[in-house]
């Protein structure tokens, strides 16, 4: 069995086929999606369609990243979050908790969306940069 630290130890994991990056054994990430050499994806995280993980980005807990969607950056995707449609969340963005990023909305920068926030449609949330 191959493991992987993923920052808190060791655990089970593969390396995805489409783009080599790391995935927790207990994570579900479809044959169709990307996640990228440098990119996690650990916990129960669900990463389905045509969805990418790239850069540094980490998706985790039980955050989904679903259809076209991408995360990307040092981005970082956990707790019940669910980033969908065709939205980016990139840079050092964080969307945690519960937190909706769908449609085309894009996340970005150093910004954080958090709680049972939504971020919807073409909507776009920025930090500094």
């Amino acid at each position: 069995m191959t493991t992987f630290d993923f920052g808190n130890g060791l655990f089970h994991a593969h390396q995805h086929s489409n783009g080599g990056g790391w995935v927790a054994d207990t994570a579900t990430v479809s044959e169709t999606a990307y996640v990228g050499p440098n990119a996690v994806v650990s916990g129960y995280a669900v990463v389905t369609g045509d969805a990418e993980v790239s850069g540094n980005a980490k998706v985790y807990e039980n955050a989904r990243v679903t259809d076209n969607a991408m995360v990307s950056g040092d981005a970082v995707v956990s707790g019940y979050a669910v980033v969908s449609g065709y939205a980016v969340v990139s840079g050092y963005a964080v969307v945690s908790d519960n937190a909706r990023v769908s449609g085309n909305a894009k996340v970005y920068g150093n910004a954080w969306v958090s709680g049972y926030a939504v971020v919807s449609d073409y909507a776009v949330v920025t930090g500094n940069e």
